[in-house]
This record gives structure tokens, sequence and C-alpha cells, in this order.
């Protein structure tokens, strides 16, 4: 008689990264864009946020970095199936940024340099979920990654994460985004696996 009974497997592995289905384990930080990577110097840099109503919020690089910071370090899940756990980052929040935003709009479309567009739920930005990041790991972020800032919403798949990122525009009905359009799902919930329509 065998030492192990067949279908035994062991004991599961205790401390293994959970990661959502599909995923791979990744210790590099795959770049990928839809376009050319803009540059965009801080001087010329502005992030704006846009009400319903047409009321524009306005910060150049000063005013932006003058706000109160945060260091936060959150997983990463890419719809490409790569996940990068325990990155390091810098940013504003998005509740310091919407504190003096009156609006009743339910969703928002990301705008970046470059011409890039995605769609978020407004609900999906607040309460301590999103960033608009300029710094990864200690460092300056650098254009590739996003840079000179970037938005950072780490529970929805990377490309609702905007990379350049310039402002974004809130709206009473949703509006798909770049990669919406061409097919990927509306919302993008790494753990529901909601990479594409009818995900």
């Amino acid at each position: 008689m065998g030492i192990v009974s067949p279908g035994f497997s062991g004991r599961r592995r205790t401390g293994a990264p959970e990661l959502p289905p599909g995923q791979y384990l990744t210790e590099d930080f795959p770049v990928l864009s839809a376009g050319p990577t803009p540059r965009v110097a801080r001087d010329a840099w502005e992030f704006t946020i846009t009400t319903e109503a047409g009321v524009r919020h306005r910060w150049d690089w000063t005013a932006f970095r003058a706000l109160p910071a945060e260091r936060f370090t959150v997983d990463l899940h890419c719809v490409t199936k790569w996940s990068k756990l325990g990155t390091a980052w810098e940013g504003v929040s998005l509740d310091t940024l919407f504190a003096d935003v009156e609006s009743t709009a339910e969703y928002a479309l990301a705008h970046s340099y470059g011409g890039y567009t995605t769609n978020l739920p407004v609900q999906d930005l607040l309460d301590g979920q999103a960033w608009i990041a300029f710094r990864y790991d200690g460092e300056e972020l650098n254009a590739e990654h996003g840079g000179p800032a970037r938005l950072l919403v780490p529970h929805l798949y990377l490309w609702k994460s905007a990379k350049w990122v310039r402002g974004l525009q809130l709206l009473d009905a949703d509006e798909p985004g770049f990669w919406e359009t061409a097919g990927y799902h509306d919302y993008g919930d790494p753990w529901r696996e909601q990479r594409y329509w009818g995900d």
C-alpha cells in the first residue's frame, strides 16, 4: 500500500497570494499602451473635473502638488492576465479633489493626454478607492507608466486607471471610453473576470 492515497494533493500552501481568476503573478511592470507615449511637461500639465452642469475645477501642477498626498500600497491586475502585488505609490485621493465639486452625476469619463478615454462610475472613484498618482516605488512617475500623473483605480482592471490623465468629465449617463467601445467590459472587475462584453 502506498504512503499517499489516490487523490491526495497535500496541504494547501499558506501565505500564497490570492489572485483574481485567470491571473498570473509577475515581478515586472509591463508597459502596455493604446498608442504613442505622450510626453507632458509639468509646467504644461493640468487636471480638471468638469461637472454635468459645465462647472470646471482646475489644478495646474503647482496647485495639484500643494494638495495633501497619500502613500499607499495596492495590487494591480491587467486585463492581459498579469497581476503585480504590493505596488507602492504616492498620489492625491480623488476624495480630496472632489471635496468642493457639487455634482449628482453617477458616471465619469476620464480623459488623457493623447486622446485616451475610459468610463467609470463616480462611486468607484470615491471613499478611498482612487487616486491621481505621481510617484511610483519612491520615484517620480515616468512617462511610460503614465507620468507625470495617472489615474489609479486598483480594484478594477488596469485599463480603467488612465495613464497621462488630464481630467474627469462627470456625466448623467454612462459613456463608453476607448477600450469599452472596442468590446472591453463596461465595468472591468478582475474578481468577476469582466474582461469583455458578455463576461
